[in-house]
């Protein structure tokens, strides 16, 4: 079957009301249409004080590869509030690096790109008139955003010329520029509270925060609202509604804007298609409070209590159950304690999957991690590697499933996920999230839904990926232990400690028939050289040689520094009679290749001695010793034949 087109959505912070109202838009009309969507979202506001974690959240933006989607609406108003620019920048750069697509943005233009205004002002021109006309006031204060933000600007003219139409003018004093937040709407409740400004019969907010922090500033100073001043919002937050004096408030219309962004978008993807417009209900963007002594709507009051509790004792016998997982049941999962018990990274990826169900409903889960995602030596800030590792999957139709690295694949970073590219049955969402540590990328995740699905991103999203990134962490912390304890710093080979807690692995991995291999080696000339060429030198050569030891261990053996110019590599398997032989020779070959290349006034050589045991046996320490044997026999048949350590190069 042919893949569906795709529509890609750039915004952040998903849970935040006016992404979910755009999300609305897009997914609903996305699912008329047979759309797939692709989502690139920061998951914390840019305005994030930790500043290295908003970096490693922004670095997502530089993921999409803009070639694979037919179409991309940009969350303008969103991403504005990223001061600095950098995500806007780094989603252009983007967007022309893979030529001809249609893009248009939502509210706020940028660029040459096509924009889809705010269909706001009829919902601005009914505030005005219900505090006129249901309430009588006259006497009206407008405080918007910053001067000369065009949400701010366009909304102040908007109420201004309809409270003219009204007979009301307003001066410059009951125009206030704010900055959308609390902060702005205090600064003003202080100016009434002083005596700066009249106490006026009625504040109409371009923004309910504003309307929420002028509320608590008058309340705390004994102004009565409603009976001594009338206050509304715009935007129709959850603060709002779950306020102690609830804020009257409007709805700003971002699920149509979003909805005709996908109709824009339709006519170059399918020039042929027909359009359903997405028509809102005006009168339920209305939600009455106590702000301005209306009659409060209980119903809508209590739904956002109820979805916004933290902690419900959940009917655990319910079908629905995995339908409903907030918050609470994410926290009371015990996640944080169990993920960041893990000892080992395998642990850890399996602990992953295992709390991946905390994230349903789903239809697929990936979690794609960098292939050095382990090495302390890699710090990455920006962008990607060409190659990732999904390490986690997980699916509830048939799909792949698993959490260990054996069943770890690396894809192109470029396809992202090899499922954006294939037949969905339904019309799905892929939500792509940024995985890391402070600013440091150690990949991302993608949770895809069914498009048809009531459920948005959330704060459980959210969080559940900050309980990976902290046991993702933890795990390499661990590991970075373990490999100092373990390993040799010099060579990176492992150390005899390191040696035997493998060895026991590699036992209780052996299969019937298996054979126990050993090579002990042992370096030539390595005091010749520390004594002529000085210890660095010497210690150059170690590794030299340590590099070549490498080359001959085989992939499911082991290779170890066991002393300082004494190296052992341990092998567990169905080896024939003439492995020794191998390894011998194919020590010589490699030596003889190393010594041809390197620019070096001496040779490179070393001595070796293998053994193998019988099958099932695993001595190690006698096979060790009878190793050992051969290969001192092997230096002084060696040292026969040499009198003179001779140089590679004269």
């Amino acid at each position: 079957m042919k893949k569906r087109k795709t529509i890609c959505l750039i915004t952040g912070m998903p849970e935040r009301l006016h992404v979910r109202r755009v999300a609305k838009g897009v997914f609903g009309q996305c699912d008329k249409y047979g759309y797939n969507v692709a989502v690139f979202a920061s998951m914390s506001h840019f305005q994030f004080f930790i500043e290295e974690h908003t970096r490693g959240e922004n670095n997502i933006y530089s993921l999409p590869n803009f070639m694979l989607f037919d179409g991309v609406i940009i969350d303008t108003v969103t991403l504005s509030e990223d001061n600095k620019g950098k995500v806007m920048k780094t989603v252009s750069r983007k967007i022309k690096e893979c030529g001809d697509i249609p893009v248009v943005c939502l509210g706020m233009a940028y660029e040459d790109h096509h924009t889809i205004s705010g269909y706001n002002d009829d919902i601005l021109r009914e505030m005005c008139r219900h505090v006129v006309n249901v309430h009588g006031k006259r006497d009206i204060c407008v405080l918007t955003g910053p001067k000369g933000h065009s949400e701010a600007e366009e909304r102040l003219a908007v109420m201004v010329d309809e409270l003219e139409k009204l007979g009301i003018t307003l001066d410059e004093d009951h125009k206030i520029y704010g900055d959308f937040w609390y902060t702005s709407g205090i600064a003003v409740a202080k100016e009434i509270i002083d005596g700066k400004r009249p106490m006026y019969e009625a504040v109409i907010t371009a923004g309910d925060y504003m309307g929420l922090g002028l509320i608590e500033e008058l309340t705390k100073h004994g102004i009565k609202v409603p009976e001594d001043i009338i206050i509304l919002g715009f935007d129709a937050t959850d603060e709002g509604m779950l306020s102690e004096i609830t804020l009257t408030s409007y709805e700003t219309n971002y699920t149509k804007v979003a909805a005709d962004a996908v109709d824009y978008l339709r006519k170059f993807i399918d020039p042929d298609g027909s359009i359903e417009p997405y028509t809102p209900d005006i009168q339920n963007l209305c939600h009455k409070g106590m702000s301005c002594g209306c009659q409060p709507d209980i119903t809508k009051s209590a739904r956002t209590f109820r979805d916004s509790l933290y902690y419900i004792y959940h009917n655990f016998t319910a079908e629905d159950l995995f339908d409903n997982i907030d918050i609470g049941m994410l926290m009371e999962s015990y996640a944080s304690e169990t993920l960041t018990a893990s000892d080992t990274p395998e642990e850890c990826l399996e602990n992953i999957f295992g709390k991946v169900y905390l994230l349903l409903p789903f239809v697929n889960f990936r979690l794609c991690l960098r292939e050095d995602w382990l090495s302390y030596d890699t710090y990455l800030k920006e962008g990607y590697p060409e190659k990732m590792l999904v390490v986690v999957a997980d699916s509830t139709v048939g799909g792949l499933k698993f959490g260990n690295a054996e069943e770890a694949f690396t894809i192109d970073t470029k396809d992202m996920i090899p499922e954006l590219n294939e037949y969905t049955e339904e019309p799905c969402v892929f939500y792509f999230a940024a995985v890391h540590f402070s600013d440091n990328t150690l990949g991302y995740a993608v949770l895809q839904r069914k498009l048809s699905d009531r459920h948005l991103l959330n704060l459980v999203f959210r969080n559940w990926l900050r309980l990976v990134n902290n046991s993702l962490e933890m795990a390499r912390a661990k590991n970075r232990y373990v490999q100092l304890s373990t390993r040799d710093n010099m060579t990176g080979l492992y150390n005899r400690r390191g040696m035997y807690e493998k060895y026991s692995e590699m036992v209780k991995r052996a299969g019937s028939g298996d054979r126990l291999m050993i090579c002990a080696i042992d370096m030539d000339g390595l005091k010749y050289i520390n004594d002529t060429f000085g210890h660095s030198e010497g210690d150059d050569a170690i590794i030299k040689i340590s590099s070549c030891i490498k080359k001959l261990c085989g992939d499911k053996e082991i290779c170890i520094r066991s002393g300082g110019d004494e190296f052992i590599i341990i092998g567990i398997g169905k080896y024939n009679d003439d492995e020794p032989q191998k390894r011998i020779k194919g020590l010589a070959d490699i030596l003889e290749k190393i010594n041809a290349e390197q620019d070096k006034p001496y040779r490179l050589d070393a001595s070796i001695g293998c053994e193998l045991g019988e099958e099932n046996s695993f001595e190690l320490e006698k096979l060790l010793t009878k190793a050992d044997e051969k290969m001192y026999s092997c230096k002084s048949e060696r040292k026969k034949s040499r009198t003179v350590f001779r140089p590679n190069r004269t």
